[in-house]
């Protein structure tokens, strides 16, 4: 047992290149997880920066200035933002504060049908378990609760002074990392072993890849958003810009994204409709939009990006989405492609170790 283990450590570990990228690996890990909070701006500067540094770089060819090319595509990008945040935040405020509004009503319609069902098929449903989930229900809509929830909702709005620092703080952190692209690189390489081949390699194999990952899934976000919210709007569905929001946000889980928006979708118009035609259309065009989405429009916008098995992809947005939250979720399948580049890229005994003449 012994000698397979030292033979396996050789075969694996004995390249001085593997084992700077693990070191490189494992420090961005241990950084990333203890530190996550602390280099928050700095990491959302480096995504920003990744994904406008292809403008910049295209507008540096046709001879603008760095500076001037960085201050033209930041400006651009705040100014797109701000017109969406102020378009689509009004309207997404009000309709969830009706929504909030209207969930009484909703629930005691939705109570009210299964009382129905209770007294039709009692051996499904049982009185004792309806008179429990009232109870229940109404411990939620307590009015204590409610004023717990309030007093939760202004704790995290009294982190508005940190979000208005991330506002000035994060802008000028991207106009610096396109602006001095070049020399930060640079200067970063003193902190790495000069043993880093495979590294280079890894990274030239994930640049290109993360980067269309990105750029895809913002773009299947505002398509799936603009559709459903369209869909739903001649339709006539309530909060129709909310939960065309939801849809389109649902897009960063994947697989299971989709699962849980079709929850609050099939709800609202239940409550709207009931079991009508309408109800049935809607549904029926949520599904052909979520068919055309897993069949044409993620194959069209990721097919180079993404060549994993659904199990690896829930997998890893459980993993890291359980390490990092939001942010784990967003980047899982890049975070795996990166995880299977790495092991594709690893020496063993068949592959010859690489060396520093082979850049």
């Amino acid at each position: 047992m012994l000698s397979f283990l030292t033979e396996w450590y050789k075969n694996r570990f004995s390249d001085p290149h593997a084992i700077t990228l693990m070191f490189i690996i494992v420090g961005i890990g241990l950084a990333l997880y203890f530190g996550a909070g602390l280099l928050a701006p700095l990491l959302i500067a480096l995504v920003l920066a990744f994904l406008l540094e292809w403008p910049v770089a295209q507008m540096s060819r046709l001879g603008i200035s760095r500076t001037a090319a960085a201050s033209i595509v930041l400006v651009a990008f705040l100014g797109l933002m701000l017109i969406l945040m102020l378009g689509l935040t009004s309207s997404i405020w009000r309709q969830g504060v009706s929504l909030v509004a209207d969930l009484p009503t909703m629930i005691d319609k939705g109570m009210s049908i299964v009382k129905g069902l209770s007294a039709e098929y009692p051996q499904f449903i049982s009185a004792a378990q309806l008179d429990s989930m009232m109870e229940e229900i109404n411990k939620m809509l307590d009015t204590q609760h409610l004023l717990d929830l309030g007093k939760q909702i202004l704790g995290y709005s009294a982190s508005l002074l940190v979000l208005m620092v991330y506002a000035i703080l994060v802008p000028l952190l991207v106009f610096f990392f396109l602006k001095d692209k070049e020399q930060l690189l640079k200067g970063s390489k003193r902190f790495f072993p000069d043993n880093r081949d495979l590294a280079r390699k890894v990274w030239l194999e994930m640049d290109q890849q993360i980067f269309n990952y990105i750029r895809g899934k913002v773009i299947e976000i505002v398509i799936i958003g603009v559709v459903s919210y369209v869909v739903f709007a001649l339709m006539g569905l309530r909060y129709s810009a909310l939960l065309g929001v939801l849809t389109g946000l649902s897009v960063l889980i994947p697989y299971v994204g989709a699962t849980l928006v079709t929850l609050p979708i099939a709800l609202v118009a239940f409550f709207q409709w009931g079991f009508s035609p309408e109800f049935g259309y809607l549904m029926l065009s949520y599904g052909v939009i979520q068919a055309l989405d897993g069949n044409v429009l993620v194959p069209l916008l990721f097919s180079d990006a993404v060549d994993l098995h659904p199990v690896v992809i829930i997998a890893a947005v459980l993993v890291f989405g359980g390490l990092w939250g939001v942010w784990g979720v967003f980047f899982a399948i890049p975070l795996a492609s990166l995880v299977k580049a790495v092991l594709n890229a690893w020496p063993n005994a068949e592959t010859p170790k690489m060396t520093l003449d082979s850049e």
